[in-house]
């Protein structure tokens, strides 16, 4: 039920709590959590055109604070992970919520059913570009060492996603098991890092009030608004948390959002700004030089794992969606491995996961760096975004009523929107491939969907009246015993009864006609 209890749910009696929590620290947080390597970096390239002043770190720090509070912890946390369907999460759930019948008018569900759809397609762009931004910015920490890895840099990335990506097989519990504690060491060094050059220039936590983010926003013009692309940098991983409920519940990703990842990615980016304020003039990289030198090469190590940590919230969200999308009949069948006894959403597709190899190793090979690659990040999730707000808003005017819908998206939307303005822009920079990949996989749900509506209206038709005039005409002989005759759907005669006719001539004493419906539990009844 939409908004019911989820394996893992604080207070419940479940003892796995505490395992599902460490594993999902190690699968949905990896994108969110490791944003620290790039979001803040590429605000103040000299691309971006944006000084290091103090004023532009403190409004820069203070739109990234505010927009993982609005947009991750009340938008995501708070509202649309109330809205599940059996457990499962994700856009084409939402969308299948907001579009019961009888909710809407058919024009409007057909809306509805077309951004759903849209939005999904979106994500598999975005589970390209995440492993290749995520796993490459990470090695370019080796070059602030030295130039002499400047070379090897992609070969090493390339390696890097190989491995993950073979490793997927395993399925996300058993990822999560090995990559939780590393995400915990992970989310420990963030920390570290930024109460060290916080403590160096406190005057960085300024940056709380809101007021600076609207100044920068207000002062800055064109230049500063197109910042909030980079921004939206910081917030990239907020779907994953909302797509990847049907693997862990609800309970363990709210509690570990709020009582690990956020505080430590914060602490980390009010360090960064501290560095800023600090050596603004002699800053390679803002993330890397953090560190002590001595502590480099392990930290280039440790935010290489936390960077393959992070490609798995997107993959594993991209099997979720791929299962959804086949057991709503808007993909052809594709092999599904359940790796779970207990949790239904913990699925390893093998295609899905080696065209999303394929996809990352190209981009890698195309952009070459992560700041080129930056121009593609984010277009996806932020469209992704903008609809998933639409759906949410559709499905709580279901649920409590218009004054609730209304409130919602007029909190919301106006964000979103901002984010996605600032994001189209970059078309020119890379924005135009998680587009094309949206719109590839939006052109294949709906003509599968509609062919296959197609195609059964009409063997339906063909079927009942080969089978009336069959046995009207010649009476065919019963034989003794019962055939079962297997069907996908739910009505109608199925064309393995028809076959069976014309080639034996014969028809058995009873006739079973079987469709299997899969009740999404472990367990039933024997």
């Amino acid at each position: 039920m939409a908004g019911g209890p989820t394996a893992g749910a604080p207070g419940s009696s479940d003892r796995r709590f505490p395992t599902l929590a460490l594993a999902a620290l190690g699968v949905v947080f990896g994108d969110i959590g490791t944003s620290p390597l790039y979001a803040l970096h590429v605000c103040f390239t000299a691309e971006s055109g944006l000084a290091a002043t103090d004023a532009n770190v403190l409004g820069v720090l203070s739109l990234v604070l505010w927009s993982l509070i609005v947009v991750i912890s009340i938008k995501y946390v708070v509202f649309v992970m109330r809205a599940d369907l059996h457990g499962e999460g994700g856009i084409l759930a939402l969308m299948s919520l907001a579009t019961i019948r009888g909710a809407q008018s058919a024009t409007v569900r057909k809306v509805l059913v077309m951004l759903g759809l849209f939005g999904a397609a979106l994500l598999y762009g975005d589970g390209m570009i995440t492993p290749a931004i995520s796993v490459l910015s990470a090695v370019e920490g080796l070059t602030v060492a030295t130039p002499f890895f400047d070379p090897a840099v992609r070969v090493i990335t390339v390696a890097v996603l190989i491995a993950l990506f073979w490793f997927q097989k395993r399925g996300t519990a058993a990822v999560g098991a090995v990559f939780g504690p590393v995400m915990l060491v992970w989310f420990a060094v963030l920390i570290l890092l930024g109460v060290r050059w916080i403590a160096a220039s406190p005057d960085i936590l300024a940056a709380v009030s809101p007021h600076h983010g609207a100044r920068f926003l207000l002062d800055g013009g064109l230049t500063a608004y197109l910042i909030l692309g980079s921004v939206f940098l910081a917030v990239t991983g907020g779907e994953a948390l909302y797509a990847d409920i049907g693997h862990f519940g609800k309970g363990p990703i709210r509690f570990m959002w709020f009582a690990v990842v956020l505080p430590a990615v914060l602490i980390n980016y009010f360090g960064q700004g501290a560095l800023l304020l600090a050596r603004r003039d002699a800053i390679h990289h803002t993330f890397f030089d953090m560190a002590p030198q001595w502590a480099l090469y392990p930290l280039v190590v440790l935010s290489t794992a936390a960077a393959v940590i992070a490609s798995q919230a997107v993959i594993a969200g991209a099997f979720s969606l791929t299962s959804q999308a086949l057991q709503l009949g808007y993909i052809p069948r594709v092999a599904v491995r359940h790796l779970s006894e207990d949790e239904e959403g913990q699925v390893y597709v093998p295609l899905v996961n080696w065209i999303l190899l394929a996809a990352a190793v190209g981009l890698v090979g195309h952009f070459r760096t992560s700041n080129a690659l930056a121009g593609a990040y984010g277009m996806a999730v932020s469209g992704t975004m903008v609809l998933t707000t639409i759906l949410a808003s559709a499905y709580f005017r279901r649920t409590w009523g218009w004054p609730a819908a209304l409130a919602i998206s007029a909190a919301f939307l106006p964000i979103d929107f901002a984010f996605l303005g600032a994001n189209l822009v970059k078309l020119d920079k890379g924005a135009w491939f998680p587009l094309l990949i949206g719109a590839l996989g939006y052109l294949l749900f709906t003509t599968w969907r509609r062919g296959q509506r197609i195609v059964n209206a009409q063997q339906s038709k063909r079927l009942r009246g080969g089978l009336r005039s069959r046995i009207a005409d010649h009476s065919p002989l019963r034989v003794p015993g019962t055939g079962v005759f297997l069907s996908r759907a739910t009505a109608g005669i199925p064309r393995t009864l028809l076959h069976n006719l014309a080639h034996n001539h014969v028809l058995h004493q009873q006739v079973v006609l079987l469709t299997v419906v899969t009740d999404p539990v472990p367990r039933v009844p024997r």
